[in-house]
């Protein structure tokens, strides 16, 4: 069913590579519809936003009225209230941490310099379907600890209907602006109807090129937050059903997640195969797991700590479990993953709702040079200069050599207009 990569070859990272290539390039999946979407969108607004939502979610009502969104609720157990409410309080407290001081400097010439983090106005969050999670990930640190004024929601109905968890989120969080819309067209909502500053959230493969197309008109967060990956780390002291309860929970997200397993021990892997198995079976959302898994399931073999490293930081994984004793030799080499999980008792599966820690990270490599979402993403930094009669005296002379250096010799015009003439 999964695939093995056998780090007994010489050549087993450019193995690797194409392997994860493969997925992150997405041959067999054309998302071209995309910009035709919202170029419609662009130019005709709801009427086009309607159209494609009637095509494909046979929706027909785009904005939800008060009485539609308490009625739905109303209807929401109280248990995921309490589930939620106790979410949203582990997440306020921990990205309560993440909050920025501005920076204030003056040097000996009294010249001041300032820093500012000014929130962004208007921020559009995507949620999939049923997943008050991602709402809470996205809009506590936008709307709760940042400020940010206006936060628009653009959520799909499912058979026509709100998702009452999500509506709960969203009055949880102070959001009152719900768009009923999904994939790339809500994506277009955002940018073209609602016209927020910038778009957040994950989604799949259609919401991603979607949002790669719109930036330049708006933000998009500073990652790709596409399809869901895992890997875990394990040998043979590790818990087998442990590893493979994990990879099957990633694997049911989406055909197109991507769960790999490190091991150095053949025995792991039989045993791992046939609880595979097992664990398939127990799920609802078995067909799209066993499909993620031979798609994109890959359990690489390794003999040493070096391979175990080199593969993760090839990788780059959003998700990664080291669900081994002996982690701290490999941690502090780690430098390419989204987020880690670290000993037997952390399942990623937790992150993705109480932990505390932001579950909206990069994907397809990309943590090779970005983060997950955090507090900083809703806010613009802003510099302030205010230079002394003395300063631009004594900068501005090393700032003229430089731009008359540079063949800018307006630039060094401005600066000697300031400087005191003798």
């Amino acid at each position: 069913m999964i695939k093995i990569l056998d780090c007994k070859n010489s050549n087993y990272l450019s193995r690797l590579r194409l392997i994860l290539e493969k997925r992150r390039f997405r041959s067999k999946i054309n998302t071209d519809i995309v910009v035709k979407i919202l170029k419609d969108v662009k130019k005709n607004k709801k009427k086009a936003l309607l159209k494609y939502e009637r095509k494909f979610s046979q929706n027909n009502k785009i904005k939800p009225s008060k009485e539609e969104i308490n009625k739905s609720i109303k209807s929401l157990n109280p248990k995921i209230k309490k589930a939620i409410d106790f979410a949203y309080s582990r997440i306020l407290k921990f990205h309560s941490l993440q909050k920025i001081n501005n920076i204030k400097y003056t040097d000996k010439l009294n010249n001041k310099i300032e820093y500012r983090y000014i929130p962004i106005q208007s921020v559009g969050i995507y949620v999939p379907a049923n997943l008050p999670s991602s709402l809470l990930m996205n809009a506590i640190p936008a709307k709760k600890i940042v400020g940010v004024k206006r936060v628009v929601l653009a959520n799909p109905r499912l058979n026509g209907k709100l998702n009452p968890a999500v509506m709960y989120a969203a009055k949880k969080c102070g959001i009152s602006e719900i768009v009923c819309a999904g994939g790339s067209q809500a994506i277009a909502s955002l940018a073209y109807i609602q016209k927020v500053n910038k778009i957040v959230g994950p989604g799949n493969d259609y919401v991603t090129r979607a949002k790669k197309e719109v930036f330049g008109d708006v933000g998009i967060q500073a990652m790709v937050a596409g399809p869901s990956e895992i890997t875990v780390v394990a040998d043979k002291n590790t818990n087998v059903n442990e590893v493979s309860t994990s990879l099957v929970g990633q694997a049911e997200h989406d055909t197109n997640s991507q769960c790999i397993l490190i091991v150095n021990n053949n025995n792991f892997i039989k045993s791992l195969k046939k609880d595979l198995n097992d664990e398939l079976n127990k799920i609802p959302r078995k067909d799209i797991a066993k499909k993620s898994l031979l798609k994109n399931g890959l359990i690489i073999r390794v003999y040493n700590s070096k391979q175990i490293i080199d593969s993760i930081n090839e990788i780059a994984p959003e998700h990664l479990e080291l669900n081994l004793v002996n982690y701290k030799k490999l941690i502090k080499k780690i430098y390419n993953v989204g987020s880690v999980c670290v000993g037997k008792y952390s399942a990623m599966a937790v992150t993705d709702y109480n932990a505390g820690t932001n579950h909206v990270l990069p994907t397809s490599g990309s943590a090779k040079f970005s983060s997950g979402l955090h507090v900083g993403e809703f806010y613009k930094k802003i510099s302030y200069v205010k230079l002394s009669k003395k300063g631009i005296e004594v900068i501005g002379k090393k700032a003229i050599t430089l731009a008359e250096y540079e063949g800018l010799f307006g630039h060094a015009q401005s600066i000697k207009s300031r400087i005191r003439r003798k």
